[in-house]
């Protein structure tokens, strides 16, 4: 085993126990007046399908997927730095059946209109695979101390009959050119169709406000190794132009991300508008240890520079923990070890977004 991979599973074993911190470790790499490392290494550790939002209160807003899937935690931090070490708080908690009662997954949190929403995807217990995005909303101005109200499953426009009737997930929400648009995956067909990515104006932070279009579909070989996956969008605007990055097959090393393009003058909801990305833009690097980058969001550093902020792991072949496995999931244990949704090992990391001549967005790991 190299002795990066080895030293990030000793990190992970050290935070869980309290032994030590990721920060503290690493704090002589941080150069003067920097608050992050620039790294390849965990940012956050077992947490995937991260979303950071800068507030104008200063501080750096965390949440992402739980590794037990039953759960919401947000924690703030005055740097990115500071977020390993920031205390998650629990906002809320899956049901005990029905609606949101298995696989809560993906939360991104919002301010909108003077409020603070979390928007997540989660499943029933009696069927596991009946993913839905939700919104809860903040009864507060603190997101970490007030309590969170149910406003229930994100709702279709009026006259769309389509948008969130079979396996949805990954919603997140963006503004451009004073309207407000979300953007998702779904499955039209269960868990074993193509995932698409779909775009539609909001009517309310809760409503859709006009009938959904479809973005993108996997198209290459690389969107369909496992399975046909487009998900995870997340917005930068750069130059006259705006970005959705999405991820694409299976949760294992074969995840990558692409890449769609418009005008930022463009009817958005238009597909001549959009063009894609013929090959990965970020994807496996097998000699810097970073396996299935993706699902991504995006934020600043200090001095507002653009940050990507995604999930990988150490290593190749992702191993099921049977302690994630809620009691009632009855599988073999040679089932749950086969499932990568167990393995809790996807951390969540950043990178510097830098800008090609052209205007587009460059990933580069370190």
């Amino acid at each position: 085993m190299k002795y990066k991979s080895l030293l990030n599973m000793v990190l992970a074993a050290l935070s869980i126990f309290g032994m030590a911190s990721y920060s503290q470790i690493h704090a002589q790499e941080t150069s003067e007046g920097e608050n992050f490392v620039r790294s390849n290494d965990p940012i956050v550790l077992q947490r995937a399908d991260p979303f950071i939002y800068k507030h104008t209160d200063g501080y750096y807003y965390f949440t992402g997927s739980v590794p037990t899937y039953d759960a919401i935690e947000i924690r703030r931090a005055k740097t990115i730095e500071g977020l390993q070490d920031a205390k998650p708080v629990r906002v809320w908690e899956k049901h005990e059946s029905g609606p949101m009662s298995r696989h809560i997954w993906a939360p991104e949190i919002h301010y909108l209109d003077g409020e603070w929403y979390v928007y997540f995807a989660g499943s029933e217990e009696s069927d596991i695979w009946k993913l839905r995005p939700y919104v809860i909303k903040c009864s507060g101005q603190d997101p970490l101390k007030d309590d969170w109200i149910e406003l229930g499953q994100m709702q279709a426009a009026d006259n769309d009959p389509k948008s969130f009737t079979d396996f949805s997930l990954d919603g997140t929400v963006f503004e451009h050119n004073g309207k407000r648009y979300f953007c998702w995956a779904e499955k039209t067909g269960g868990q074993f169709a193509a995932s698409n990515l779909y775009l539609a104006e909001m009517e309310s932070p809760i409503k859709l406000k006009t009938v959904q279009f479809m973005l993108t579909t996997p198209d290459y070989d690389w969107e369909r190794i496992d399975f046909w996956v487009n998900e995870g969008p997340a917005v930068i605007k750069n130059d006259g132009k705006i970005f959705i990055t999405f991820s694409a097959s299976a949760t294992g090393a074969c995840y990558s991300m692409g890449i769609m393009e418009a005008d930022a003058d463009a009817d958005l909801l238009d597909r001549n508008s959009w063009t894609k990305s013929r090959y990965p833009v970020l994807k496996t690097n097998e000699a810097k240890d970073i396996y299935g980058p993706g699902h991504n969001s995006f934020t600043v550093d200090e001095n507002g520079n653009p940050l990507m902020i995604y999930h990988a792991r150490d290593y190749e072949k992702a191993v099921g923990d049977p302690k994630m496995v809620p009691e009632s999931d009855k599988r073999s244990l040679e089932e749950i070890k086969a499932d990568p949704l167990y393995d809790p090992n996807r951390h969540a990391r950043l990178m510097e977004v830098k800008f090609d001549e052209n205007g587009r967005p460059v990933f580069e790991f370190y």
